[in-house]
């Protein structure tokens, strides 16, 4: 009786232990989880941790609650100038509504993508289709990846899940519009750096006129001082010979005789014809002064210096 009694109390602690270990499970830090009852979802989502269902009756579905990524294949798109090009872009998604995510793909990660891919898609053909190659190429980028992000974001809600960001690896274009964009956009630059170098050429020339214009005013002003600096000087001058003169005339007119001879006769190659008793040599025939006798002159009257 014993041995059975052991064996019921074993059969029931085994039939216990497969109770619990039945109807507990455990949401991982990186998952999010479903109850299921009869295939009907049933009470809130569940948060990581332990939590208990009815065997048999229950059913737990858990999906990856983590950043997954959508690498898409590239696709051709037209822009607003009917211009092809292709765009290789990903996406980053994550379930963050259980129950909607299973509703809307059954659970399955690989339609999700699927789903979520064609959104993308679309999405991306119609805000190409609003702009021209420059825009998509140039810093208007990331204003286009912030669109599609919001624009994809608020699409995915239906399908239970959130997009994270939207990101356009490459734009490419077609053999057959490359060379014609390059060229349009080399021209563009053409223009532009054109447009600069006018620019400074005309504001070189307004420096130079400017500077011309400040050399010349600098130049009279010097000059008008320069004039006005001389007459002082020569009026200081005429008012110092003024005042030496009024001091001792005949002294005055003996210096400028004697100035006016060694002018005269230091050049060897000045002839003078001048009378004997010419006032120019007042001094040479009286030393006080006096005009001397035309006596001490030649025969013929005259005096001829070499």
């Amino acid at each position: 009786m014993t041995d059975r009694m052991k064996l019921l109390s074993g059969i029931a602690v085994l039939v216990l232990v497969g109770l619990v270990t039945a109807s507990a499970f455990i949401v991982y830090q990186w998952e999010i989880a479903i109850k299921l009852r009869l295939g009907e979802i049933v009470g809130p989502e569940y948060k990581p941790g332990l939590h208990w269902k009815v065997p048999v009756l229950n059913n737990v579905i858990k999906f990856d609650a983590r950043i997954q990524t959508l690498d898409s294949q590239p696709e051709r798109f037209l822009t607003i100038e009917k211009k092809d090009v292709i765009v290789d872009s990903y996406a980053k998604w994550r379930i963050n509504n259980a129950a909607q995510f299973f509703r809307s793909t059954g659970g399955d990660s690989a339609r999700a993508a699927r789903l979520l891919a064609e959104r993308i898609n679309t999405s991306l053909r119609d805000e190409f289709g609003r702009r021209t190659i420059q825009e998509v190429v140039s810093e208007d980028r990331l204003e286009l990846m912030q669109v599609l992000t919001k624009t994809l974001d608020t699409q995915a809600t239906e399908l239970g899940v959130e997009v994270v960001d939207v990101r356009v690896k490459k734009i490419d274009l077609p053999p057959e519009v490359s060379e014609s964009v390059y060229n349009r956009m080399r021209a563009e630059r053409e223009r532009v750096a054109s447009d600069l170098r006018a620019k400074g050429h005309e504001a070189a020339e307004r420096i130079r006129a400017d500077a011309d214009r400040q050399r010349t005013v600098i130049l009279a002003d010097a000059y008008k001082e320069s004039e006005e600096t001389r007459g002082l000087g020569d009026a200081k001058a005429a008012r110092v010979y003024a005042e030496a003169f009024e001091q001792d005339r005949e002294f005055y007119a003996f210096y400028r005789s004697l100035d006016a001879y060694r002018k005269s006769l230091v050049d060897k190659g000045t002839t003078l014809v001048l009378a004997p008793d010419s006032e120019f040599f007042r001094y040479f025939n009286h030393p006080q002064g006096a005009a001397g006798s035309s006596d001490d002159a030649g025969t013929d009257g005259r005096l001829r210096v070499r």
